[in-house]
């Protein structure tokens, strides 16, 4: 049905108040409009911040915020956090959904077609602070899981003070890893507080998200390194008889992690030591690992953590004195080589007194994290009780945060299903499998493994996309 001229003209006048308003910034976000990146071919027309916005208690974020390709003033708001704890959500930025990707020469920008910005505006936030380049001021760069969304909201409500015009916007949490941390609890601050400092949460997407905490994680771990042919029969088949109740290979039968029996231990080390043994790469099962000569450098400190992370609460002895990667996800040099460059600081307004270098994970803030949860059970349910809805997927080659574990975790939710497990499709092909509950979907990737949309960048659009704009996820070509 066409438009009456009338109709059109209050839907153009409408747009353009919407650009007004836009562009009416306040002068702090001017000082922070980043109007030439090295690298970047100039024709690139979205608008680009960086700085800092504060997150309480000496706690200084670093932030990257570029506009929607489409219309950024009728687009949504994502947020995208990366995990580790201690990696930079700039990982996210150039590795997996930002506008651009560094070339090998770690001076030069390519776009990125891909890249989520087609769609809405994202905020790109590193945190806690001392990931990447925030800090802090007395230099303490101890955090908690509650620290951190306490930093993280501090500074959400900073950037609306700084971008008004965003604060009517659908606004969205996105991330991946031990963001499945992040992500819930800085969700439920929102809802909290929503009276006092409303903000238009619509939804939160995780990928490959820690959801259902370690132990669960390393358990579900086992399951998939035997039905993906890691595992001899001969070893499941004792691990099942020493480690699960009456021998039943089961999730509620089987203790993995913190069995007392010692050969149950032994069985399941040698089990996750196949995993970890540094000749796989556990980020992405079919992909070839990167080996590096040096056991320094962000991208293994990234791949240790990940390693010893199940334990670290634990104190398994096999798992402190487990030999340092060799073998890497991502190679981190020509991303960091780019981020320290002084023309780079220099752009994206990192002042001299920050005297860090940057670097993708920091192993300081990730050592001495403390971790205050189990799992995000409550934290779920009382999003879903406020009418927040949520998306998890997985990459299904990923070891690290494996698929069956977030598949127990959401089937143990106890949500009303509203369609059955079955596969949907991006574009020709099909894109991996999909249940949707009442305000919940859960969703594989097929073949992707940790960072789905680096792995699969146009199958990751389609379904963030169909997320963001609660379309359905097509059962057919």
């Amino acid at each position: 049905m066409k438009l009456s001229k009338v109709s059109t003209f209050v839907v153009l006048a409408a747009l353009a108040m919407a650009r007004e308003a836009l562009s009416q910034t306040t002068p702090e976000a001017d000082a922070d409009q980043v109007t030439a990146l090295p690298g970047l071919d100039a024709s690139a027309t979205y608008k680009q911040y960086s700085g800092y916005l504060d997150g309480g208690d000496g706690n200084m974020l670093h932030y990257w915020f570029i506009e929607s390709q489409n219309n950024p003033a009728t687009d949504p708001l994502l947020l995208w956090l990366n995990g580790g704890p201690g990696c930079s959500s700039m990982d996210g930025l150039f590795n997996e959904l930002g506008p651009f990707k560094i070339n090998a020469d770690a001076a030069t920008l390519t776009p990125n077609p891909f890249t989520w910005n087609t769609f809405a505006n994202v905020i790109y936030l590193e945190s806690p602070a001392c990931v990447g380049y925030s800090y802090n001021v007395p230099r303490n760069c101890t955090a908690s899981d509650d620290s951190t969304s306490l930093q993280n909201y501090n500074a959400l409500l900073q950037f609306f003070e700084r971008f008004p015009a965003y604060k009517s916007s659908a606004f969205f949490i996105t991330g991946e890893s031990y963001g499945g941390i992040y992500i819930p609890t800085l969700s439920v601050r929102i809802v909290e507080n929503n009276v006092t400092n409303p903000i238009n949460l619509q939804g939160f997407a995780i990928g490959n998200g820690l959801l259902p905490g370690y132990a669960v994680n390393f358990n579900s771990l086992m399951f998939y390194a035997n039905y993906h042919g890691l595992v001899g029969k001969e070893t499941w088949d004792a691990a099942v008889a020493e480690c699960c109740v009456d021998a039943v290979p089961s999730q509620d039968a089987c203790n993995f992690h913190s069995n007392h029996s010692a050969q149950c231990e032994l069985l399941a080390d040698k089990i996750y030591l196949t995993v970890f043994n540094g000749k796989l790469n556990p980020y992405s099962l079919y992909s070839d690992c990167q080996v590096v000569g040096s056991t320094e450098g962000s991208a293994l400190n990234r791949m240790n953590v990940a390693r010893r992370n199940p334990f670290r609460n634990h104190g398994r002895s096999s798992y402190k004195a487990m030999a340092d990667a060799t073998c890497v996800y991502i190679d981190d040099t020509v991303i960091e080589t780019y981020m320290n460059k002084p023309e780079v600081r220099d752009a994206l307004h990192i002042p001299a007194s920050v005297d860090q270098v940057w670097v993708v994970c920091n192993s300081e803030v990730g050592r001495n994290f403390i971790e205050h949860y189990e799992d995000m059970k409550a934290q779920f349910l009382q999003l879903s009780a406020a009418g927040v809805r949520g998306l998890v997927y997985n990459g299904d080659c990923d070891m690290v945060c494996n698929f069956i574990g977030d598949q127990w975790f959401v089937d143990g939710l106890g949500y009303q299903v509203l369609e059955d497990h079955r596969e949907w499709y991006s574009g020709p092909q099909v894109g991996g499998f999909v249940k949707r509950f009442e305000l919940l979907d859960y969703l594989t990737v097929r073949g992707a493994g940790h960072m789905v949309p680096e792995d699969k960048p146009t199958v990751a659009l389609d379904m963030i996309r169909a997320f963001v704009f609660n379309t359905n996820y097509p059962a057919s070509r």
